[in-house]
Formats: structure tokens, C-alpha cells, sequence
């Protein structure tokens, strides 16, 4: 079995250029790859493109990156928390590409398959429906929308394998499991990383096939983005 461990977050990111385009997985501030995240920044990557639910946060996530002025695009359905996002925005420094979160989700995962293009009625009629090939299934107008292609993808899981098989937990599933394998290389980093055989197989979400490279985090910081709790009676 091909073992695709890789001994630290710096050997994961080898080969990660400027002007690149990168999936990250995570959904607001769960499952994101803080590892990977922090390594992106440590090297200056400049003039990347950023396929992800979302911006982060001003001083976590990929608002980090967004500090440092190293994305040049996002591509987002999601960007409501981070003023620094928003600064460079309007002020025209940053391209934004906003799109429906399933759309988004359905983008990945044809890349995923090896799927070009599809249909969906999402955002006909609107803005999102600009200079794209519009038709019509049984009475109804669809849009036709292109998978994504990116050189990176990086994703979070709860527990991997050395064979690259993965297991999330929670609300990690949102989008890591439609980017792992939807881009050129895709990198997991895993909170406990075991030896291949030991997963149980009735319970891994994404099978190893799907990943180039593998390796055990440290640190996490797990924030959470807001925390809403009921009174008590």
C-alpha cells in the first residue's frame, strides 16, 4: 500500500507557487487547515486565487493571508466576518467572485469526479447568471456552471491514515470532503494520523486515492467564529 506521509506541513507544501489557485476546506472556522494556513503565510506566496466557503476572520483563517495581501482573488459564498475582506474589496484591491453556497459545493465536487460543466437552477435571473450559457430543462432555465481548477487543495480531517484515507468529524464535513481530490495535489492534515489497515473501513469519508499528501497537525486553535448560547431558565 502506498504510503503518502509526508514528515512535516513544509514538505506537504512543496511545490506552492505564486499566482497558483488553491482550495481550502472548512466551513467558517471549523475544519480549516490551520497548518497548511500558516505555512502559506510563513513562505509569501503572493497573487494566489482562493476557492473556500469563506474569508475567515480578520486575525484567523485565511484573513491571515488577506493581512499580508497574498490573495489576489477569492472565490467565496460566504465573507460576512471579516472587515479586512471587505476593505480590500470596495477599495478594489482584492477580486471578489461570489457564488451560491451549493453551487460552490457542486464546483468542487465536479472537479472532484472529473466533471466539466453543469446545470443548476441557481442564480438564473440574477447577477450570477452574467455571460453564462443559460438553458432549459423540463420547463425550467437553468445555468450552466464549470468546475473549478486548482492547483492545491487543502483540507482538515479528524483522523487520517498513512494511506491517505480520511475521517472528519462534524461540521469539517461542510466542504473538505468536495475538495479532497478536486485539485492537481491535494494535502489533508489530520489531527491523529495511524497506521493504514487500522481505520475502520465502514467509517472513512474520503478514501485515500483522493489524496497525494498526508500529515499529522500541531497546535490547533479550533476557534469558534460566534458562539451563541441559551440563557439559562
Amino acid at each position: 500500500m502506498i504510503n503518502k506521509t509526508v514528515a512535516s506541513v513544509q514538505e506537504a507544501c512543496e511545490g506552492v507557487k505564486n499566482g497558483m489557485t488553491f482550495m481550502l476546506g472548512g466551513f467558517g472556522l471549523s475544519g480549516i487547515a490551520e497548518n497548511c494556513i500558516a505555512e502559506l503565510v510563513r513562505r509569501g506566496v503572493k497573487d494566489v486565487t482562493c476557492i473556500s466557503n469563506n474569508a475567515g476572520v480578520d486575525d484567523f483563517g485565511l484573513g491571515l493571508l488577506l493581512q499580508k495581501k497574498q490573495i489576489k482573488k477569492m472565490i467565496s459564498s460566504y465573507v460576512g466576518e471579516n472587515a479586512e475582506f471587505e476593505r480590500q474589496m470596495l477599495s478594489g484591491e482584492l477580486e471578489v467572485e461570489l457564488i451560491p453556497q451549493g453551487t460552490l459545493a457542486q464546483r468542487c465536487q465536479a472537479a472532484q469526479s472529473g466533471i466539466p460543466a453543469f446545470f443548476t437552477p441557481a442564480g438564473y435571473g440574477t447577477e450570477v447568471a452574467d455571460g453564462k450559457e443559460a438553458r432549459e430543462f423540463n420547463g425550467k432555465m437553468h445555468l450552466m456552471e464549470y468546475a473549478f481548477d486548482a492547483d492545491f487543495g487543502f483540507v482538515k480531517a479528524w483522523k487520517g491514515d498513512t494511506a491517505g484515507n480520511l475521517i472528519f468529524k462534524g461540521t469539517a464535513r461542510n466542504f473538505n470532503p468536495n475538495m479532497a481530490g478536486a485539485a492537481t495535489i491535494t494535502v489533508a492534515e489530520v489531527e491523529e494520523l495511524v497506521p493504514a489497515g487500522e481505520l475502520d473501513p465502514n467509517q472513512i469519508h474520503i478514501p485515500g486515492i483522493f489524496v497525494q499528501r498526508i500529515f499529522q497537525g500541531e497546535r490547533y486553535e479550533k476557534r469558534i467564529e460566534q458562539r451563541t448560547v441559551r440563557p439559562r431558565d
